[in-house]
């Protein structure tokens, strides 16, 4: 399969398409046939990814293959189903029907991959079965009579290791053993409704019965998996350990990441005195310490944070546990409208709404999906502890309660919960209003327990680095040097009294928006901060730190400005502010990834206007309960 010998054209060379469920190695397989011969897209419309390789097959015969989406079945209840559906009936427009079909199966669950098989060979088109991971059936004493499979579905039936090289010989001699160049005559259009013409009860009985025939299951004693399921699975101690874990979890993001914030922190603040102090006074100068390094450094203190609580996402849904939260938190949730399969996307929302928004793809209800997209911003991103740490600091002060808890941690842990609270109270009022046409209920593959990867791990932490560091260097950076461009300029006039910064373009604007705010207790410089905040919830503290015309980085900057707001602000305008940032909109990139996702700005607008109506009116009621209470 040399490139020299690979010339086939795009439009004469027969297409097939490799389909099978999520998880059997499809893909593993598509790589190994076409290499870096492949285009990455999306689908006309959607989200849903495309991919599409070509290769040459040992006889010389030129092949296009299509990667289609993993699916359960070709009765669709997710998009990336309705698309697999969709381009194997021949309907998808602008999608070329395929010639022939190459079904992937997973050869340690084939109960659960047949039920596809059976479907695909309702629809009369060619196909081709590859029983994938064969090496890992062995391991586990799973014994398939290749021979009498084929002879009982009455197609090619062919094994793979599509991980390892040479993976993929045996489905391209079985490709050239096949004529498929002369099936051109066969109906664009499959008829899949003769799918919904086999009963349930009819495929499964099926497929015990291939079970039976073909496979010889070990007959050993409970796995490994089963026993650890006993407990993470009980209806008492299951939802117990998932509490347990996700208090280590978020202990862990405080505690663990304190020495790293703190180094982080020092060598900002190292750097600004570095360059004041070889810089003489002037536009460079303010330019560098306070626009710069001091807006960088406020925001890079919060890596080692986020990375920590993405590392344990990452770790627990790797090990096969992540699905099984799902599964036990799919009773409570479902009684405010929602799926189990939207713990994960919530989940993920607490590090940061954009991967948490993109993992709703896995929700297989489209109600159930918008919901969870509508309240994943309600999730307390870690973006907003900086605001958080700095009000409670400035207001709350550090004593105990009941002897045994910290009031600025009990505070803390109130702004989580008020968030968590919310979005359910706003799933439930969107389960009366959004008409739902049945119930869905949750059916999930439960992958076995297994250490997590290293290298996935890795993988996964310097990717979020990479997106995290990208942001601070691009988006952020260039909002602190506009703030405290507009925040310098123009310059007061000379018979001016009151701080430079009231004369400044950030100073008008600042008092423009006092006027809307002023209700719920924010002075002008809130004002201020509120615009670069949301466009990325990350600088606040900086913002406020130029608008007090601090100069101060990390934690010196912090430290000056919890001693000036702490003066300058009364208690309800502080309280009036951490709810703001419980409720109000999250950055714009949140708002474009949804818009992204949903295909349109109806379902973002939306979700930016009820959430600055909710923030609104809860700064509202607090501030005033604040007044009244004397705070």
């Amino acid at each position: 399969m040399s490139d020299a010998a690979f010339a086939p054209s795009p439009l004469t060379a027969p297409l097939i398409a490799l389909v099978g469920n999520p998880n059997c190695g499809k893909t593993a397989l598509f790589n190994r046939l076409t290499g870096a011969r492949q285009k990455v897209g999306n689908y006309a419309g959607v989200t849903v990814e495309r991919k599409e390789g070509q290769f040459v097959s040992p006889a010389g015969q030129a092949w296009r293959v299509l990667d289609l989406p993993g699916a359960y079945s070709l009765l669709p209840t997710t998009p990336d189903e309705t698309i697999t559906r969709d381009v194997i009936a021949g309907t998808r427009a602008g999608e070329a029907s395929p010639v022939g079909l190459v079904c992937v199966v997973d050869a340690t669950n084939l109960r659960l991959n047949l039920r596809m098989v059976l479907e695909l060979q309702s629809l009369d088109a060619p196909m081709v079965l590859v029983i994938n991971m064969m090496d890992l059936a062995r391991k586990r004493g799973i014994h398939i009579d290749v021979a009498k499979l084929q002879e009982e579905l009455g197609v090619p039936v062919i094994e793979a290791v599509a991980v390892k090289a040479g993976g993929e010989q045996a489905l391209l001699a079985q490709l050239d053993r096949l004529d498929w160049t002369q099936l051109s005559g066969q109906p664009a259009i499959r008829p899949i409704e003769r799918i919904t013409a086999i009963p349930v009860e009819a495929t499964h009985q099926r497929v015990s019965e291939l079970l039976s025939r073909c496979v010889v299951m070990p007959a050993t004693g409970p796995s490994l998996t089963t026993r650890i399921d006993q407990y993470a699975l009980h209806p008492v101690l299951g939802p117990v350990i998932l509490a347990v874990l996700m208090f280590l979890v978020f202990q862990a993001v405080f505690s663990w990441a304190a020495a790293p914030m703190e180094f982080i922190d020092t060598s900002m603040a190292a750097l600004g005195e570095w360059v004041g102090a070889h810089l003489g006074e002037g536009m460079l100068r303010g330019l560098l310490v306070d626009g710069i390094i001091s807006g960088a450094g406020g925001v890079l203190v919060f890596l080692p944070q986020i990375l920590i609580l993405f590392f344990f996402i990452l770790a627990l849904e790797d090990s096969g546990y992540l699905p099984r939260a799902a599964f036990l938190l799919d009773r409570v949730m479902g009684s405010v409208g929602l799926s189990g399969r939207a713990f994960i996307p919530l989940l993920s929302s607490f590090a940061c709404a954009i991967p948490g928004i993109m993992a709703t793809r896995t929700i297989a209800n489209p109600r159930d999906r918008l919901v969870t997209i509508l309240i994943a911003p309600l999730m307390t991103c870690s973006a907003r502890l900086p605001v958080y740490a700095l009000l409670i600091a400035a207001f709350i002060p550090s004593q105990t309660v009941g002897g045994i808890f910290n009031l600025q941690g009990l505070v803390l842990f109130a702004l989580y919960a008020a968030g968590i609270v919310a979005g359910l109270i706003v799933a439930l009022v969107l389960k009366l209003f959004m008409r739902q046409s049945h119930a869905q209920p949750l059916l999930m593959e439960l992958p076995d327990y297994h250490w997590p990867h290293l290298r996935n791990l890795a993988l996964g932490l310097w990717e979020r680095a990479q997106i995290f560091v990208t942001r601070v260097g691009t988006i952020i950076l260039a909002l602190m040097v506009i703030l405290w461009f507009l925040s310098t300029y123009p310059a007061p006039p000379l018979d001016a009294t009151g701080p430079a910064i009231e004369y400044s373009l950030a100073g008008m604007a600042g008092r423009a928006l006092q006027v809307i705010f002023e209700p719920i207790g924010f002075n002008w410089q809130i004002c201020i901060a509120l615009v670069p905040g949301l466009a990325a919830r990350e600088v606040a503290v900086s913002a406020l730190g130029t608008v007090y015309a601090m100069s101060q980085t990390g934690d010196a900057l912090t430290g000056a400005l919890t001693t000036v707001i702490g003066q300058a602000w009364s208690l309800p305008t502080a309280l009036s502010l951490m709810t703001w940032f419980v409720f109000a909109p999250q950055c714009l990139s949140t708002v474009i990834v949804v818009k992204r996702e949903t295909n349109g700005w109806t379902v973002p607008l939306a979700m930016t206007a009820y959430l600055f109506a909710l923030a609104y009116a809860a700064c509202w009621v607090v501030y005033r309960l604040a007044l009244a209470w004397g705070a």
